[in-house]
């Protein structure tokens, strides 16, 4: 009897990937012959790994994806066409870059201590910064203006690593980009999912197309809750996690040490 499976898809952070085949044809309809942007380049690697493993014989049992994986994860589900994927992508790199150059800021990792203590120190700052991804027990990353990155930062421990995003990403200086991809998502036809799909705002399950419909629109300014997708998992008896895209996401499943889930990257699968 097969282990229930998830797959998992990475967001922003991860390197693009390579794409052939129908996914390449469709990201060439959207830029040409011009070079790939940044998000699109993971979306796109990230569709294409899934295509692959499917083809291996990987059959998920739930899917879910970090921030920008969400959208390969709602392609991958069935609730979300290629075509319309390809372009509402397109557009949020387009939307946050444009964001973040008219509101700079960025976003850092505090890692090896608790959720509260960073909390605690959010909520003291005097400045635009959030917590914005709870990526695991001992991981949170936060998210906003420079100065209040550094006030934060400043007075937790922990190690802190500097993310290589474009701006201060799941924080109120996202809110033009978020309004704008609200009305793009308003004009995509959505189906319910033929696989389960967790929410990565609150770990819920997404079963009908205006749910994954209402988490895409919430997504771009909520945080991250990575770390109750995870207990989700746990809750329904997933065994093993491959991730499309990277490794970050399978990496961070060590941090979880009272779950026995076993977490592979797609190109272990695949070797």
């Amino acid at each position: 009897m097969a282990r229930p499976l998830a797959v998992v898809f990475s967001g922003q952070g991860t390197a693009g990937g390579e794409a052939s085949g129908e996914v390449r044809d469709a990201v060439g309809r959207v830029v040409g012959n011009g070079e790939v942007p940044y998000q699109l380049s993971v979306f796109a690697g990230s569709v294409y790994e899934f295509r692959r493993l499917k083809e291996s014989g990987v059959k998920p049992d739930v899917l879910a994806g970090h921030s920008l994986g969400e959208y390969a994860a709602a392609h991958a589900a069935g609730a979300l066409g290629l075509e319309d994927g390809v372009r509402l992508v397109a557009e949020r790199g387009r939307l946050m870059t444009e964001a973040a150059k008219r509101n700079p800021g960025g976003m850092v990792a505090i890692i090896g201590i608790g959720t509260r203590e960073v909390v605690q120190a959010v909520d003291a700052a005097d400045g635009a910064v959030v917590a914005a991804n709870f990526n695991t027990p001992r991981q949170t990353v936060v998210s906003g203006k420079n100065e209040a990155l550094e006030e934060v930062t400043g007075c937790v421990g922990g190690k802190k690593r500097r993310l290589d995003v474009a701006g201060a990403f799941h924080s109120p200086l996202m809110w033009d980009a978020a309004i704008k991809m609200d009305t793009l998502l308003e004009e995509v036809s959505l189906e319910d999912p033929r696989v389960p799909m967790i929410s990565g705002i609150d770990g819920s399950v997404l079963a009908k197309a205006d749910d994954v419909r209402l988490a895409l629109r919430e997504q771009m300014l909520s945080p991250v809750r990575w770390v109750a997708v995870v207990e989700r998992f746990a809750a329904l008896g997933i065994a093993e996690v491959v991730e499309a895209g990277g490794g970050t996401l399978v990496r961070m499943l060590r941090d979880f040490r009272d779950l026995e889930m076993q977490g592979r990257a797609a190109k272990e699968v695949l070797a």
